[in-house]
This record gives C-alpha cells, sequence and structure tokens, in this order.
C-alpha cells in the first residue's frame, strides 16, 4: 500500500470485478463496494456489484420495520464504501477505512467467491490461520476437511 491508500488488486480478483459488473464496458474501471462493518470486524470486504445486489435483495425480502432488516441494512448500506478500481487496477482505501483496520504498508487479500477481503497480514495471521488451526484441531487426526466437499464430511 503506498502513502494515499492505494492498493494493488490482484488481476484475477479485477476479472472477477468486471465480470460482475453489469455497467462494465471494456476500457472501464469495475465498480464495488466495500463492507467494513462493526466495531468487531477486523477486516474489510469487498462485494462484486452482482453481489451486492444479491445481498440487497435478500435484505428487502424481510419484513418492513423488522429488526433483522434496519440491522442489515445498516450493516450493508450504512458501513460501506461504494468505489471502482482506478486505471492502474488499483482500490483507493480512504484513511477511515485504513484505520479501522490498522492498515499500514502492506494488505493481504483472500478471495472468498463473489467477495476478497482485504486484511492486515499481522492480523489475519493472528485472528484466522488460529481460528483454522483450533478448528482442525477438533477434527480427527485422519479427516480430510475435503470431505465436505462431498457432503460426506460430518465433523
Amino acid at each position: 500500500m503506498d502513502t494515499k491508500g492505494r492498493v494493488s488488486i490482484p488481476a484475477s480478483f479485477r476479472r472477477v470485478l468486471e465480470a460482475s459488473d453489469p455497467n462494465w464496458q471494456p476500457g472501464d474501471s469495475p465498480e464495488l463496494v466495500i463492507v467494513y462493518g462493526d466495531h468487531r470486524r477486523k477486516y474489510l470486504e469487498c462485494y462484486t456489484m452482482q453481489a451486492i445486489d444479491e445481498v440487497d435483495a435478500k435484505i428487502d425480502a424481510l419484513p418492513r420495520g423488522s429488526m433483522q432488516r434496519r440491522m442489515l441494512q445498516r450493516m450493508f448500506h450504512g458501513q460501506s464504501f461504494p468505489t471502482n478500481v482506478d486505471e492502474t487496477g488499483r482500490l483507493v482505501l480512504p484513511a477511515k477505512l485504513r484505520s479501522k483496520i490498522d492498515l499500514e504498508n502492506e494488505a493481504f487479500f483472500i478471495a472468498a467467491g463473489d467477495t476478497f477481503q482485504i486484511w492486515k497480514p499481522e492480523t489475519y495471521e493472528a485472528e484466522e490461520l488460529a481460528a483454522a488451526e483450533d478448528w482442525l484441531d477438533d477434527l480427527p487426526e485422519d479427516f480430510d476437511p475435503l470431505q465436505f466437499l462431498d457432503g460426506t464430511g460430518d465433523a
């Protein structure tokens, strides 16, 4: 990340953003929405336009005035930042978002289908890798997590 808060988005992520932006044309910059969430979230989650539209449709399907709908609207509309990738394939992260996750010099990207997350590398290692290790430690020694993909894992 440079001093202006610009981070280069991996090319494969940019292709997903382009393919999932209904307004994108070759030569344009794809749009996305960064959801930064509440105080518990220690990463930024970047949604493709298609993914955020799907979330919005599910929120809109909830009963009007319900607590669930109001809270999800606040989380996804009130705690998000619509933006686009610049012409050089970078994303400009405002100071507020960088500060929220204590991002300084380096950003760690992790793909999650039609979203991707941006983490401070040290936070990712401390939080997510530790959680994965705890999860694996609870599984039998010979258990292969790939079994979940086949629907055969019941751990």
